[in-house]
């Protein structure tokens, strides 16, 4: 599923226009990055949480060179989803 097809079911569900439901979309989701960006963590009941999760120090290796080389410690953006969100996902989807 895409954004573009979110923002179709979204209309049709709500009735509303798609450039109403796109704007409104996007903004949530400029709003999420906004906030793990400034280290704030989002929190969504029933559904999940975006966190920002530190990554240590550690050593990688140059494959084409053959050599060492040191990644340092970084902070990545990470989605926990909520146990109910797990549940239904296990219950719903068959296993391929």
């Amino acid at each position: 599923m895409t954004k573009a097809d979110i923002v179709a079911k979204i209309s049709d569900k709500l009735g509303m226009e798609k450039g109403d439901v796109q704007a409104t979309v996007e903004t949530f989701m400029d709003e999420v990055k906004n906030s793990l960006e400034e280290g704030e963590n989002v929190y969504l009941r029933g559904f999940g949480s975006f966190i920002v999760k530190k990554r240590a120090e550690k050593t990688g290796r140059n494959i084409s060179k053959n050599t060492t080389i040191k990644i340092p410690a970084h902070n990545i953006p990470a989605f926990k989803p909520a146990k109910i969100f797990v549940e239904g996902v296990k219950t719903k989807v068959k296993v391929s």
